[in-house]
């Protein structure tokens, strides 16, 4: 199986590739077209020039490494649906099985603020992540939505819903991983995942909704059609 499991930035990403990661039966790959996106943008990102040398610039390519085969029976594709831009292909995906890893747009705009200035609505991937989302349900394909809050809320619960949407077994290694820095991470977590490298599993339950800055409300205002039609399709937790 390739699980290609699209996330905005700031929701549960890292956490969840570290689950599957920690299976025998997967290996991961850490946003494959982070090198290809900067590249293509221009964008000055930190550790950009260490991102550019450490993947392929080329998107054909990165969609080669992908679907070629794994060293294990399955593998995880933890992508950032941002880098989804105009010049990166994405027929590839009919090729994976896709999940859909959503979050309250409230929550990612006060927390990616927090880490990165100029943030902008293409930046967080809402607009990208429905479009991948609609491209596969116009064509009567799986489209697996699950919500940030659900997993923090019962991770076992709700890993054991997503594992049986894509018939695979449920492992109870998914539910627990050492901490510190793991072999799948891209060179850039030692930029973005200093919390989650302090972790052995998933945080708990969120509480109340931030406050976003009023300069900033309009990203929420802009993601949240997207977010609520995606949360339409969204797995039920029992």
């Amino acid at each position: 199986m390739r699980l290609a499991v699209w996330s905005g930035p700031r929701n549960l990403s890292t956490a969840m590739m570290y689950a599957f990661g920690h299976r025998e039966d997967f290996t991961a790959v850490d946003e494959p077209f982070y090198a290809a996106y900067l590249a293509k943008t221009g964008l000055q990102h930190p550790m950009g020039d260490q991102i550019l040398a450490s993947q392929p610039t080329d998107p054909e390519e990165v969609i080669r490494d992908l679907l070629a085969p794994s060293p294990k029976e399955h593998v995880y594709h933890k992508h950032m649906s941002q880098h989804m831009i105009d010049g990166v292909p994405r027929g590839f995906i009919e090729d994976c099985t896709n999940v859909f890893l959503i979050r309250h747009p409230a929550r990612v705009v006060a927390s990616f603020s927090a880490k990165y200035d100029n943030v902008t609505l293409e930046s967080i991937g809402f607009v990208q992540q429905h479009e991948l989302c609609t491209q596969l349900t116009d064509k009567g394909m799986p489209a697996i939505v699950v919500d940030s809050a659900d997993i923090r809320r019962n991770p076992e619960a709700s890993l054991r819903a997503l594992c049986a949407a894509i018939d695979l077994p449920f492992d109870p290694a998914m539910l627990s991983w050492p901490a510190g820095p793991h072999p799948d991470d891209g060179i850039w977590a030692a930029h973005w995942y200093g919390a989650v490298h302090k972790s052995s599993g998933f945080a708990g339950e969120e509480g109340p909704l931030p406050d976003v800055p009023d300069e900033l409300q309009h990203l929420v205002d802009g993601a949240m059609p997207h977010y609520l039609s995606m949360r339409e399709r969204l797995l039920a937790i029992t």
